[in-house]
C-alpha cells in the first residue's frame, strides 16, 4: 500500500466522527490547537497516522497554501488536474479570508467537481451548516470548476500536492 492510498484509507475511517464540543477534537489535541476550527488539524492527523511525515502545516489554512505554493506544489482551481490525496483549499465566505477551509481529494468525479473528506464540515444531509465549520468528518461533493455539470457553487481556491512517498 502506497502512503497515499494508507492517507486516504486513515481519512475515510473518521468519516462520521463529530467533535466533543465547540472545535474539541482529537485532531486539534494533535496539533495544539484543540478548541479551535479542525479542518486543517485533521489533514495533519491523518497525515501522521498514514506515517507521512512531510505534509505542509495546514492547520492555519492561508499557510498551507503558502506552503505549497512555495515548494511549486500548488494549481489553481480552474486549471487544475486534482488527484487522491492532493490538499484542497476553500474560500465560502465572501469578503472574509481568502482561504478558511482545507479537505482531502478522495477522488476527480471528470465533470468540473471531486469528492473530498474534510474535517469540522457539515455532511450533506445537513448541507445548510456551516461548511467551514461543522464539526463533522463528512464526505461531500464539491466543485472546483466554475462550469461544471452538476451547477454547483465552486468554493475551491486550488490544491496543494504532497510530495507522497511510494
Amino acid at each position: 500500500m502506497t502512503t497515499v492510498d494508507k492517507f486516504l484509507e486513515v481519512a475515510q475511517a473518521e468519516v462520521g466522527t463529530i467533535e466533543e464540543g465547540n472545535n474539541h477534537t482529537k485532531y486539534g489535541k494533535f496539533t495544539k490547537h484543540d478548541g479551535q476550527p479542525w479542518c486543517g488539524s485533521f489533514v495533519m492527523w491523518c497525515a501522521s497516522q498514514a506515517g507521512f511525515k512531510s505534509m505542509p502545516n495546514v492547520v492555519w489554512t492561508p499557510g498551507g497554501v503558502a506552503a505549497f505554493q512555495g515548494t511549486g506544489a500548488w494549481s489553481n482551481a480552474e486549471t487544475a488536474s486534482p488527484k487522491p490525496g492532493d490538499i484542497v483549499f476553500f474560500d465560502f465566505v465572501e469578503g472574509g479570508a481568502a482561504v478558511e477551509h482545507v479537505g482531502i481529494v478522495l477522488k476527480d468525479n471528470l465533470d468540473g467537481t471531486l469528492t473530498t473528506i474534510e474535517g469540522n464540515t457539515s455532511p450533506e444531509k445537513k448541507a445548510k451548516g456551516s461548511q467551514a465549520n461543522g464539526g463533522e468528518v463528512a464526505v461531500r461533493i464539491r466543485a472546483y470548476k466554475k462550469t461544471n455539470k452538476r451547477k454547483l457553487t465552486a468554493h475551491v481556491v486550488g490544491f496543494g500536492r504532497p510530495k507522497w512517498s511510494k
